[in-house]
């Protein structure tokens, strides 16, 4: 590969240019190692680009089904099969969590409701006790601490991002009613029969598609000490209990492990597919997966607000779904403001939009050191909507 940029390899149609051109300039101008992004439009893939290097040495080049861990960008697969549940009839938004899970009603958890796990209004942002990695990779006591421990704020009044909490909260649910872990669930239920290439954890037989995360360079030790002193107690919880980067999720024991708020591995094709669904009304390459009022279901607003662990980070308030964050007016996923999607930490980002039939996966291995709003991101949503003259 003699450069970087010439080593940009897929298909883009024409009418798309301007995304290949986006995807180009975060090699040369925004320090981009390895990525790959797809874009569907109407269900048909309209660009499906990849590039790079799929590790830090620059000795494997990224191909066309390299893996790479997408951090948050799982949530979005984690809440569609929370909604399919909902579809079937098994699982009530406005349930008590502790209707499905009886120990959770715990600690004043009586009242808390199935839509504010979806919506990160639980108030189950972060675990109060210390909680380490390998704790963590332990699904019995993860979810056992969880229903034993009261909430940070008065469940259902507002959000704070519950960056890890989220996927053993759901996935907890989704266990108790089907008897089997959401990564199993989303396998046998949606992936497996539409042979989409999205695994929660990774298994073992994949490893070596997999692509070494490159942790963002580091912060000043000023700038670094200014952020820490500048979060809250639930935000260090949520955040920062256990802490994991691109150091941990490199490991064997990550990827063994079932964090479906963390740790999906799948390529950028892939998570376009999966929020293809909900840019689809529901359907997947000729498939119905969801009902169309659960994809409009998906982006009922569950009130905006400055959110208690992200809110810092953005120019306008947030707000959350059932399941995944509305665009609004910070524009995250383009300038439909009930277009919705997720990112990953440190860059990766799932995108639908119902209204133009908009999907797009974009995936990378180089940490940048935001949560949400990656520079690189934003230039290819904003490349996307150009490109269709929105």
């Amino acid at each position: 590969m003699s450069g970087l940029v010439s080593g940009v390899r897929g298909y883009c149609d024409e009418r798309f240019m301007v995304v290949r051109d986006a995807f180009e300039e975060n090699f040369r101008a925004r320090d981009e190692l390895g990525a790959a992004v797809c874009v569907v439009v109407g269900g048909e893939s309209v660009v499906d680009l990849w590039g790079g290097w799929a590790d830090g040495a620059r000795s494997r080049v990224w191909e066309r089904d390299t893996l790479v861990n997408v951090w948050s960008t799982t949530k979005g697969p984690t809440a569609l099969c929370a909604h399919l549940l909902m579809d079937r009839g098994l699982l009530d938004p406005d349930a008590p969590v502790a209707a499905y899970w009886p120990e959770f009603a715990a600690a004043g958890k009586e009242g808390v409701r199935v839509r504010h796990l979806l919506s990160h209004r639980a108030g189950l942002a972060g675990l109060r006790e210390p909680h380490s990695a390998e704790e963590l990779y332990d699904w019995e006591l993860t979810t056992s601490r969880l229903a034993a421990t009261e909430p940070w704020w008065e469940p259902g009044t507002r959000s704070g991002y519950h960056a890890l909490t989220y996927g053993f909260l759901i996935g907890e649910v989704i266990r108790r009613i089907t008897g089997r872990m959401p990564g199993a669930f989303l396998r046998e239920e949606v992936t497996g029969p539409l042979g989409v290439d999205f695994t929660i954890g990774l298994p073992e037989k994949d490893a070596d598609r997999a692509a070494e995360l490159v942790p963002p360079p580091a912060m000043p030790p000023a700038v670094q000490a200014a952020r820490l002193a500048g979060l809250t107690p639930v935000a260090l919880a949520a955040l920062l209990n256990p802490p994991v980067g691109a150091g941990t999720a490199n490991t064997a024991a990550w990827r063994a492990a079932e964090i479906p708020a963390a740790n999906g591995h799948g390529t950028a094709r892939s998570v376009a597919a999966l929020y293809g669904i909900f840019a689809g009304h529901g359907e997947y390459g000729g498939h119905r997966v969801l009902s169309a009022d659960a994809v409009e279901r998906v982006r009922e607003g569950q009130g905006s607000c400055r959110d208690l662990v992200l809110g810092a980070g953005f120019r306008h308030e947030t707000q959350a779904g059932l399941g995944l964050w509305l665009s609004g007016p910070n524009g995250s996923y383009g300038p439909n403001p009930r277009a919705y999607g997720h990112d990953g930490f440190g860059g990766s980002c799932g995108l639908a939009d119902p209204d133009a039939g908009i999907a797009m996966g974009y995936v990378m291995n180089r940490m940048g050191p935001d949560i949400a709003d990656d520079p690189r991101k934003m230039a290819l949503v904003r490349a996307v909507y150009a490109a269709v003259g929105r």
